[in-house]
């Protein structure tokens, strides 16, 4: 339907400015248009070249695309979904520059060789008229000129040849723009030598020496106001001293030169101006900046950066110096603060993202400004432990966490401790982790504002493993996440863990498995624990000699592991981190290529779903209470309870305790979305906390405090028939369950795909209910009726080609989807008929009947001494009664609907319809006069037979029958 975000890979810039309609090309031949909030469209070429120059027809609705293929394409405007009409394929000479005059139908196009060639943009076919190089030039230059780099129209006197990049208003003077970092203003009368010599960012020395050369100036424009100093604008040019500095616009206004330092290299730039004629004042008003990354306006009043909203995660860090610093990640992406995974609660304004370098950051948003002093943080060591049954009883626990920060006075939990050294004492590299949490102040605009960071450490010279799976809930105040190791949950309002196990210590002896036991570890209660038997000085001794020799082999055995598990996983196919595992209710068979691989998989058993609800935890229960359900890469669903302290103070104040249920349910696949419902099927929400600005103080009243923090839950239905019964719906990778609670018996089950698996399964609401609906990897999106997986879609879209799709593509409500189709585009979706449906209606209107503003006034004292705009007479010049045909072998034409004419009256809407009623009428029109002169014509032929026959019947009338 619709593709969001900043164009993937930019490469050329246009704007109308009648319209108010921005295009951007892309290297990989996509176009996007842009125009006020709600009007946005994407197109792409069939070829796929780069596209290198957009021109507009200023306020007719087209535009002229020039490919990196040395292909023109001109593009109708004038619809909702854009199309090509024209397209020139120029086969013997390179395209690199094109310039359309306004209001005119003439397109020059220059050329590698150096010549420029005229192009009829009406009928997009060649004049006869050529500017060749060799005559262009003096006769005095015997070397070649090289190919065009600019082509523009003196704005005064069309008539004359130009060679610059920008022209004052008047046509009196022109601004070039070198590769030495200089600017040169010439004046059209003392064509000899320059006015005069700027060098923007160069040292003036003294002595009458010349200024050291600086880095070439990529692009200049000349902008002229009727109040002050004319504007010159310019990329590039900065002095070859300035080692490591960023690329800069620089914006000259007179005696004042402002410098704006951009993130990303320069691509382009455009200044929007008030006025369409550039014979006129321009009185620019802002800079539109495209750079690979992003695209920024500059409002020329103030010279600032206008960004609306940002949030960067590493502003919370301290940057990377050496490699010692970086994280050590297998992601495709080099950036060590990318986002990986987002939970977010709009209706408390909680946001929630763990980033590929193994830390989790939640943010809270806020309207005013802080200042935070210390940055919240935990380290938590989340790692994975080799079978080990000789391990002493008395062993002590691996220290799993570190308060940084924290707001309230409490007590330092059991497991957490103090800051330790960045290596053991066998020389591995252990509690580290992966970024460093800034220590100064740090500054948070109004907006989402850092509330804790959790970062995952080394452990035993492994570094940590990356998210695989991340909740939070602001009732509960609790964030919780998971990877191949095991999961942590973290109380976010205390600061402090309060769960902090591997994947198999959850199973307890429910594991189906059949697993070793694990060393066996004291308690990790958060509410307290007893303190471990003291030892002598050589028992200690003894144990840490002991310790050092397993903590060795344990090391040896998991690289061997791992290097043998790496090969098996490169012969095998990219669906190996899914086990293939054939499922049925209660029990399990597996197929393994060999026992290394299965031991490492089913070790490996990673955390791929977590949800908070209320609902019933165990079988007896007779009412709903907090819990956490988590799904695996194995297709075990595990329930934990949660007993949280009543709210208020007391929140702050009381530990939460959390504690296994014992529920275990099993699906076919790794576990990838749950949901619950109620006895009508409606969808339960999670509960939550309605949002309030923390850093006002609270009311006096007491009554309002324990109002404003009671948990909401905005279930529509009451907690009496909650109580009643609820279902959960569960899908994996490979079927979909629901499950009746509290009897956790298996109401509907539905297999999903037996040749592939689904990527990605979400809840949604369509059409006043709600469904299950799949993306499968072999391209096809299916949906099921809730509760009782009935069929309804299976039809065929994309298959998975990268894995960028894999791991963004998502459902929402209303019968869409979305996905990232490039490192910085959503692609949008639906597979909803009435949406489709209505889909035409839905799209802005790139083009709206607006009447061409004015041009400016000639003068009369202009006129008279010759000082005004000249015309020229393009027609004449370029036409083919004086300039004839164009050789055919030149360009290829590749001829569309229609010209010009045709672009005017394909307008979608009312008039397009109006359009095509008129053409009906025309057509019937034109078929009613050949069908009168058809009948008049036989009218005619029998009137003249009529005539013949009585002439004949006279002739014949008193002869006899022998006379004949």
């Amino acid at each position: 339907t619709v593709r969001h975000g900043f164009p993937y890979q930019p490469s050329a810039l246009a704007f109308d400015p009648v319209q108010k309609i921005l295009a951007v090309g892309t290297q990989t031949g996509a176009l996007r248009l842009f125009g006020r909030p709600g009007v946005e469209c994407y197109c792409q070429h069939d070829s796929g070249a780069a596209v290198i120059q957009l021109q507009f027809l200023i306020n007719e609705g087209a535009l002229v695309s020039v490919l990196a293929d040395d292909t023109l394409h001109l593009w109708n405007l004038r619809q909702k979904r854009p199309a090509i009409l024209h397209s020139l394929k120029f086969c013997r000479e390179r395209v690199t520059f094109c310039h359309l005059p306004f209001q005119s139908k003439w397109l020059y196009v220059g050329t590698e060789r150096g010549n420029i060639h005229i192009v009829n943009v009406e009928s997009f076919t060649l004049s006869g008229y050529v500017i060749m190089w060799n005559k262009a030039i003096e006769l005095s230059s015997k070397s070649h000129p090289g190919p065009v780099v600019h082509i523009s129209d003196n704005p005064m006197d069309e008539g004359k040849a130009i060679h610059s990049v920008a022209w004052h208003h008047e046509g009196k003077q022109f601004i070039c723009s070198h590769s030495d970092g200089t600017l040169t203003i010439w004046n059209v009368r003392s064509p000899a030598k320059p006015v005069q010599t700027i060098t923007p960012h160069g040292k003036q020395l003294k002595d009458g020496k010349k200024p050291e050369p600086c880095k070439p100036i990529l692009k200049v424009e000349f902008k002229t106001t009727r109040s002050g100093e004319p504007f010159i604008i310019l990329s590039g040019g900065l002095s070859y001293d300035t080692v490591g500095r960023r690329p800069c616009l620089t914006v000259m206004h007179g005696k004042s030169t402002a410098v704006l330092e951009m993130d990303y290299p320069i691509v382009d730039f455009l200044t929007l101006c008030e006025t369409p004629y550039p014979n006129d004042f321009q009185e620019p008003y802002a800079v539109v900046v495209l750079l690979e990354k992003d695209l920024v306006l500059i409002d020329l009043a103030q010279n600032t950066l206008q960004v609306l909203y940002k949030l960067k995660t590493s502003k919370v860090f301290e940057k990377s110096r050496n490699k010692d610093d970086r994280p050590n990640t297998d992601i495709v992406d080099e950036d060590p603060y990318a986002i990986q995974i987002i939970s977010w609660c709009p209706e408390s304004r909680m946001l929630c993202i763990a980033g590929v370098s193994a830390h989790v950051i939640i943010y809270r948003f806020s309207k005013q400004e802080v200042i935070t002093e210390v940055i919240p943080m935990l380290e938590v060591r989340l790692f994975y432990e080799i079978n080990d049954a000789e391990s002493p009883e008395g062993e002590q626990p691996p220290p799993l966490s570190t308060p940084v920060g924290g707001s309230n006075p409490q007590p330092i939990p059991p497991q957490s401790h103090p800051s330790t050294s960045s290596s053991s004492s066998d020389g591995l590299r252990d509690n580290v982790p992966c970024l460093k949490v800034k220590n100064s102040p740090l500054k948070q605009s109004p907006g989402y504002q850092t509330e804790l960071v959790i970062q995952l450490v080394w452990v035993g010279g492994e570094p940590p493993q990356q998210i695989t799976s991340l909740a939070v809930n602001s009732s509960y105040g609790l964030v919780v996440f998971g990877n191949c190791n095991g999961i942590a949950m973290i109380d976010y309002l205390q600061k402090a863990v309060l769960l902090n196990l591997g994947t198999i210590e959850l199973y307890g002896s429910n594991d189906p498995y059949r697993r070793e036991p694990r060393s066996p570890r004291k308690s990790r209660q958060p509410s307290g624990g007893s303190s471990s038997p003291h030892n002598s000085d050589e028992e200690q001794k003894v144990n840490n000699f002991i310790e050092k020799v397993k903590t060795k082999s344990r090391k040896f055995s998991k690289m061997v592991a791992s290097d043998i598990a790496k090969m098996s996983r490169k012969l095998s196919l990219p669906t190996d981190l899914k086990p293939d595992l054939d499922v049925k209710d209660n029990s399990f068979s597996r197929s393994r290529s060999s026992s290394v691989t299965s031991i490492d998989k089913e070790s490996r058993e990673a955390i791929s779903a977590l949800h908070f609800c209320e609902t019933f935890t165990r079988k007896a229960d007779s009412s709903p209470s907090p819990s956490l359900w988590v799904g695996t890469t194995l297709g075990t669903v595990l329930v934990i309870a949660l007993n949280l302290p009543p709210g208020a103070e007391q929140r702050l104040l009381q530990p939460v305790i959390v504690s296994p249920s014992g529920t275990i349910l099993r699906l076919k696949g790794a576990v990838l979305r749950m949901a619950f419902l109620d006895t009508t099927g409606c969808l339960l929400p999670p509960a939550y906390e309605p949002w309030k600005e923390h850093n006002v103080p609270e009311e006096k009243d007491e009554k309002e405090k324990l109002k404003k923090r009671r948990p909401v839950s905005v279930s529509p239905s009451s907690s009496q028939e909650i109580s009643e019964n609820q279902y959960a719906v569960i899908c994996s990778e490979k079927q979909a369950k629901v499950i009746s609670l509290p009897t956790q018996n298996c109401a509907y089950k539905q297999n999903i795909t037996e040749t592939s698996f689904v990527l990605r399964g979400d809840i949604v609401a369509l059409n006043n209910s709600i469904c299950l609906a799949c993306f499968c990897a072999n391209g096809h999106i299916m949906t099921f009726s809730l509760p009782s997986l009935r069929p309804l879609l299976d039809v065929y879209y994309l298959p998975l080609t990268n894995m960028r799709i894999a791991r963004t593509f998502c459902f929402t409500n209303n019968g869409q989807a979305l996905y990232l189709v490039s490192p910085t585009e959503i692609q949008r979706l639906t597979y909803s008929q009435e949406t489709c449906e209505n889909l035409q209606e839905m799209l802005g209107e790139l083009f709206t009947p607006v009447e061409t503003p004015e041009a400016p006034n000639r003068g009369f004292f202009k006129g008279l001494f010759g000082g005004g705009a000249q015309s020229l007479d393009r027609e004449e010049l370029f036409g083919e009664s004086s300039s004839g045909k164009a050789s055919r072998s030149l360009a290829q034409h590749i001829p569309g609907p229609g010209g010009i004419e045709g672009v005017k009256g394909a307008a979608s809407g009312v008039v397009g319809e109006l359009a095509r009623a008129r053409l009906a009428l025309d057509e019937r029109g034109q078929k009613l006069g050949d069908l009168e002169e058809r009948t008049a014509a036989m009218l005619s032929s029998a009137d003249s037979f009529s005539k013949h026959a009585h002439e004949m019947m006279l002739k014949y009338k008193d002869k006899k029958w022998y006379q004949f």
